[in-house]
């Protein structure tokens, strides 16, 4: 295992303190485990980057319904 020094700043130092699990876990761990989570193992497929796409689209277009009205055609 190789070690290397990172210069971090007391705001961000603080920040990773609080996100310790255990008192003694190490900001290697600590590291790790937010990469884990921000790597989507499973990437948008085509079909709903297409979708999503479309969706933008309608948005940009003005082809949309506030919340209030759909509430109130279907009576919530």
């Amino acid at each position: 295992m190789s070690v290397t020094t990172l210069r971090i700043n007391d705001k961000v130092k603080k920040r990773l303190d609080n996100l310790r699990i255990h008192p003694r876990e190490t900001y290697n761990d600590i590291i790790d485990r937010l990469i884990t989570l921000a790597i989507d193992e499973e990437p948008l497929s085509e079909e709903t980057l297409l979708a999503i796409e479309e969706g933008l689209d309608d948005i940009r277009k003005g082809r949309t319904r506030s919340l209030t009205d759909v509430a109130n055609e279907l009576g919530i």
